[in-house]
């Protein structure tokens, strides 16, 4: 659902899901800008890329790819019917075995977002190193709204951690404002954050 407008950038492409070639690279790009805050739940990272591999839902992404056809970055999102990283307990378990499942079931329960009724749910947004500073995550959050905006919804939310400022300085470029706060507290050394802030953005011609 991705606007038109959106989808061709100078050396790049804006396009809907993943494809299944760039499904490897997508889950290493996610590694490299979440590991650190997944590092206790879901690593080690050999393991973690054997979860996200089978937890990975393509059509709850939309990929930046370059004119020579290689990744470049990915937004994912949330909606009702599923998620970019899903994956439940069973999925947990054939990687890690019950009881590693069940107390990082618990740690992840912790980072878990609950969507609202009329708002798309960024669930993470990330450019692989080579392509930073070339537009790629401005052009991906831009169609992560145009999203929201074909499926009707008024708004789009997403949390960004306290370590990431370079990240909430582009969401409030975009228009994004903060409405809430969480603080982890003690937790704050198994995610290596110790707030995280939720932004909202009303989207352009969606009804409010």
């Amino acid at each position: 659902m991705t606007d038109p407008d959106l989808s061709n950038r100078p050396g790049f492409t804006i396009e809907p899901g993943i494809r299944p070639a760039h499904r490897a690279r997508a889950i290493q790009y996610f590694w490299a800008a979440f590991g650190q805050k997944l590092r206790v739940p879901l690593g080690p990272e050999q393991k973690a890329v054997r979860f996200l591999d089978g937890a990975v839902d393509p059509a709850h992404a939309i990929s930046a790819v370059s004119d020579e056809g290689e990744l470049l970055g990915v937004a994912g999102f949330k909606t009702e019917q599923g998620a970019f990283v899903g994956g439940g307990f069973s999925d947990l378990k054939a990687v890690y075995g019950t009881f590693g499942a069940i107390w990082r079931a618990v740690l992840l329960s912790l980072l878990e977002r609950d969507k609202e009724p009329g708002e798309l749910l960024m669930d993470g947004i990330f450019v692989g190193e080579a392509a930073r500073g070339k537009g790629v995550g401005t052009a991906l959050l831009d169609a992560i709204v145009a999203e929201a905006q074909g499926r009707g919804l008024p708004a789009v939310r997403l949390d960004v951690i306290d370590t990431n400022p370079r990240a909430r300085a582009l969401y409030e470029r975009r228009g994004f404002e903060p409405v809430d706060e969480m603080q982890l507290g003690p937790l704050k050394s198994v995610f290596g954050f110790a707030s995280a802030t939720r932004m909202r953005l009303s989207v352009p011609g969606s009804p409010s």
